[in-house]
Order: C-alpha cells, then sequence, then structure tokens
C-alpha cells in the first residue's frame, strides 16, 4: 500500500479536510447569463430549424392549393357645381366622412352590386354563384372584404375614392370592381335626384292648389290675374327642374374604368412558407429561451460554485453508442472523460486528509445522475496511477457496480477481503459476517464488492452494523474506498455511511439537477454532520460553454526519425 502523493498537485489550494459548505441560499439562481440563454437555444437548434423548415413546407403545399385571387381598381374623384353658359349644374351635396363606405356596405348598394353580379355575362355561371353567396354574407355581417373603398380626402372632403375588387380572374376582379363603382356613381346621382324630385313634386302641388282656387267663381279680377301669374311662375319652374334633371350630375365622378391585373395578389407560396418559417423560429427560439429562463437546473460550474464548495471535476458527455459497446470504463479510456477524470482525482486528493487509506462516498440527490459510471472510471484512474482500490456498492436497493464492470470483463476472479476463505460476496451479506468477506477483481488494482440482490428496507441493516470498525478493517490493504451509495435525497442509507467516511462527493448532472435539490441535499448533510469535499457536474456536452475537450486537442507529439 502507498501512500498519496501531494507534490503533483498543481493550482489546486492546499486545505486540511473538507470545507464546510457557505452559508446562505446558494447564490442566486434567477440570474441568466446571455451565454447561458445562447447555450439554451443552441442545444435545441437543430430541432428549431427542422420545426421551421417543416412549416415552411407545410403552408407552401398548402397555398399552392389555394385558388388565385386577383385585385382590380378603379377611382372615384369628387366634383363641385359646374357652371356652363353662366348657368349651374345641379350636383349632388358633399360626402360627410365614412358616407360612402357605409352606403357600400349597405342593401341598396351592396344589392344592387349583388342583382348586378348575377346578371353580368362576364362571369361564368360558378363565379356567379361563388360572388353572389360571398357578397351576400358578408352584407348579412355588415364586413366587406370582396370589395373594400379606401379614401384619400382633404379637410374640406374633396379627394379621391379608391374602389378596389377581389376575383377569382383578371377579368372577374375588373367586372366586379366596375360594378362596384357604378353602383356607388348610381347612388351618388340618386341623392340628387331625389331633391329635384321633392322640389317637383312641392310644385305640382303648387300648381293644384292654384288651378282649384281658379276654378272657383268667387275671384276677383286682380285675385284671378295673381293666380294665373303665380301658376305661370310654378309651371316655368317646373319646366326648369325638368331641364335639370337632364343634366344632373352627382357629387363624385369616374377616373377611368378598372384594368384586368397581370399578377395575382394570393396565394404567395414562397412568400407564405419563408414567412411561416420565420415565424416558426423566432416562436421556437422565444419558447426555448423562456425553458432556460425558467429553467431552474445546474448549468455550469458558476451554479455550483454559489453553494461554497468547489468543482472538483466536469466530466463531458459519452457518446450512449460507446457505452453499449465498450462499457464505460473502457468508452472513458478512448474518449477525453479519461482527462477529465484525472482532473478530477487530483481535485479530490487536495481536499483529503493526507493518510494512507482513504475512504470516499460519492453520491447524487436523485438517480440517474451518473454516480456508479463516475465512481467506476474513478477508481481506474486511481489504479492507472499505481493506488489500490475497493469499491463498495452500498446502494442496497438498485446496485449496478456488478453490470459496470460486467461489461468490462465478464470473467472475475475472487479474492480474500477479509476471514481465511469463502465468505459473504456482496455487501448485504458482508454486513451480516463482516469477518469472512470476498471481492471480486475486476481489473488489477481494483476491487469490488457488489451489493447483492435488492433489498427493499436496507435501513436497519445498515443500522445494526457497526460500520465504525467495519469500514476501517476492510480498508486495510488499500490506498482508497470508493463507497457507491444510494442518492441522499432518496434514502437514508448516505446519511449512516457517510458519517464513517472522509469525505462525501457529490454528482450533479448538467441540465437535470436542480438547483433547490442541490440546497435540500446540503442542508440534510449539514443536518447530518456529512464532510461535503465538492460536487462534480457530470454528463456536460461537448458544445457547452463550461466543458473542456480534454484530449482531443492535446496529443502526443510524433516525431521521425530519418
Amino acid at each position: 500500500m502507498t501512500a498519496f502523493p501531494t507534490d503533483d498537485i498543481q493550482n489546486v489550494p492546499r486545505q486540511r479536510g473538507p470545507q464546510p459548505p457557505a452559508p446562505g441560499n446558494g447564490g442566486d439562481d434567477n440570474e441568466i447569463e446571455l451565454g447561458a440563454l445562447w447555450q439554451g437555444v443552441r442545444r435545441r437548434l437543430p430541432w428549431i430549424l427542422l420545426t421551421a423548415a417543416l412549416a415552411g413546407g407545410v403552408v407552401y403545399v398548402w397555398s399552392r392549393s389555394q385558388p388565385s385571387v386577383y385585385v382590380a381598381s378603379s377611382s372615384l374623384v369628387t366634383s363641385g357645381n359646374v357652371n356652363v353658359g353662366g348657368n349651374s349644374l345641379i350636383t349632388a351635396a358633399p360626402l360627410p366622412p365614412g358616407a360612402l363606405q357605409e352606403a357600400l356596405q349597405g342593401p341598396v348598394v351592396l344589392g344592387s352590386i349583388i342583382k348586378q353580379v348575377q346578371n353580368t355575362p362576364q362571369f361564368s355561371a360558378s363565379q356567379r354563384a361563388a360572388l353572389s353567396t360571398d357578397l351576400q354574407k358578408e352584407l348579412q355581417r355588415q364586413s366587406l372584404s370582396t370589395i373594400e373603398l379606401q379614401t384619400r380626402l382633404d379637410s374640406q372632403g374633396n379627394g379621391v375614392y379608391t374602389v378596389s375588387a377581389r376575383g377569382p380572374t383578371p377579368q372577374a376582379a375588373a367586372a366586379l370592381t366596375d360594378i362596384a363603382a357604378d353602383a356607388l356613381l348610381s347612388w351618388d346621382r340618386g341623392r340628387a335626384l331625389s331633391v329635384i324630385q321633392r322640389a317637383q313634386a312641392s310644385l305640382r302641388a303648387q300648381a293644384a292648389s292654384i288651378n282649384t282656387q281658379l276654378a272657383a267663381g268667387d275671384l276677383t279680377d286682380v285675385e284671378r290675374q295673381t293666380l294665373i301669374t303665380a301658376r305661370a311662375g310654378v309651371q316655368r319652374s317646373l319646366a326648369e327642374a325638368g331641364i335639370q334633371v337632364v343634366g344632373l350630375a352627382g357629387y363624385l365622378q369616374r377616373v377611368a374604368p378598372a384594368v384586368a391585373p397581370l399578377d395575382r395578389v394570393s396565394p404567395r407560396p414562397t412568400r407564405n412558407a419563408i414567412l411561416a418559417g420565420l415565424l416558426t423560429l423566432l416562436l421556437g427560439s422565444g419558447l426555448a429561451v423562456l425553458r432556460v429562463i425558467m429553467d431552474r437546473s445546474v448549468r455550469s460550474e458558476e451554479d455550483l460554485l454559489n453553494f461554497g464548495l468547489p468543482t472538483l471535476g466536469t466530466i463531458p458527455r459519452l457518446r450512449k453508442r460507446d457505452i453499449v459497446l465498450s462499457g464505460i470504463v473502457r468508452a472513458a479510456r478512448q474518449a477525453g472523460l479519461y482527462e477529465a477524470i484525472g482532473f478530477l482525482r487530483v481535485n479530490l486528493l487536495s481536499q483529503l486528509p493526507r493518510k494512507t487509506s482513504l475512504c470516499v462516498l460519492v453520491t447524487s440527490t436523485s438517480p440517474g445522475e451518473g454516480k456508479s459510471s463516475l465512481t467506476a472510471t474513478l477508481a481506474d484512474s486511481f489504479a492507472a496511477s499505481g493506488q489500490r482500490v475497493l469499491i463498495i456498492d452500498a446502494d442496497l436497493r438498485r446496485g449496478t457496480q456488478q453490470e459496470v464492470w460486467d461489461k468490462f470483463e465478464r470473467e472475475h476472479h475472487w479474492t480474500q477481503l477479509a476471514g481465511q476463505e469463502g465468505g459473504a460476496r456482496s455487501f448485504q451479506d458482508a454486513l451480516r459476517q463482516p469477518g469472512n468477506v470476498q471481492v471480486m477483481e475486476v481489473e488489477p488494482q481494483v476491487h469490488v464488492l457488489p451489493s447483492g440482490p435488492g433489498l427493499h428496507d436496507s435501513l436497519p441493516l445498515l443500522n445494526q452494523s457497526d460500520l465504525g470498525s467495519i469500514l476501517p478493517q476492510w480498508s486495510q490493504g488499500y490506498d482508497l474506498v470508493l463507497i457507491d451509495s444510494p442518492p441522499l435525497l432518496s434514502l437514508a442509507d448516505s446519511l449512516v455511511l457517510g458519517r464513517h467516511t472522509d469525505g462525501v462527493l457529490i454528482v450533479t448532472e448538467e441540465g437535470k439537477t436542480s438547483l433547490q435539490t442541490v440546497r435540500q441535499l446540503l442542508r440534510r448533510a449539514r443536518q447530518g454532520g456529512l464532510p461535503i469535499l465538492g460536487f462534480v457536474l457530470n454528463k456536460v456536452t461537448v458544445s457547452s460553454r463550461n466543458s473542456q475537450n480534454y484530449g482531443y486537442s492535446y496529443t502526443p507529439r510524433r516525431t521521425d526519425n530519418r
């Protein structure tokens, strides 16, 4: 058995024994850095881009399947009274703001347009039916979309009215625009005509009254002559009114008839697809940012440093394919994780007391954070540096060390840990008979004591065992004992075991372990009197801003002797 070298530890603060966590709430975990937001978006960027591409493709196909829509327009201008030969032609009164729009969507004008559409030969039978149905629905809803009216007027109400209509073909759009413009002009001329008609009715009533008075025989010559003169004036006014009807003009005049458009206004598949893709991209990025903001998991080493404990190692994530094919130990040797474990080993030694035999408990907040795999690779790293390591799988419910090392080597040699010959070959049996125990030699310098079959209630077995004397007895002959214990927040087993160790190493997983559970773990560990050494940030993605690509870029230099 060899003592741990400490002179080769560089750039690591020397400390005697574990340091207790600093008081407080573990820092402000509400602070979100821009780098963290970018990393959150970057991790989800392939899915965001794929979703945006799919959305754009779906919108493009859907747009191509929609019927074409063309828009034509015609302009109407306002006009005042016109003098011809010194006489003023009667025109309709100026329109108040919004009056023409109300007239357009009213039953008089729109009803006239619907009748004209049904009798216009420019439309096919299907077009007449579709346009009539759409216009009738818009009349009932009092909301026009097939025909639109835009105004550009000055403060005196003079300006231009633009009438636009939508149709399935360029010719249909132009014809519907002209029909709508004609209907508005007719309605406007009808306003002026109604004034003259009322005047004519009044004049006829006056003439009839005069004739009735003249028919009476009790009139003097002066009275009769006066009535005859008044009747002549009324007849003259009636004649002038009839002449005014011929030259009657409305307040609006058409500038030019509608022209059939060349290009359709919808659908535009390419534009719609691009807009849908960009909208999906923005929405996906916003959701990714929101998820990062709402995420309260461990995202970086800085999040763990806020708890007042050092982060002893940052371990990259391995590919599942490599783990399945080679096992975690071989996969770690072939990837950059092996160098990261080396850094963890050096930093771990700086936190432990200087003695020849050490005992470290490895735990986590919840299952699946990689504590068992980390324990195995850490033992392999210590063995590579010449130390003898004993792994005790103390997870009596879900022990996995046997499976981890079976991937490394199926055939294992059993050696005596305590006693003379034979004995217990599992941790739960060894607790019952600690004086006669065998361990599995998984590789040179590394022995494993498996947990055994799953045990539902393991705490009574641990409480009944004299761990204070058993663990030192089993540690004889080893430089380091690593205890793979259950998650500290799941079972109380770690609290019982941790009191008899030199330190406790907490494994967290990037993006999974929540800061709240870490805070709860530290609170429980302080209450239990556990010597916390620090954290390990496990399963860090290679693209993460805090991960280090161990071993990938710093390779040995090759020399050629020629």
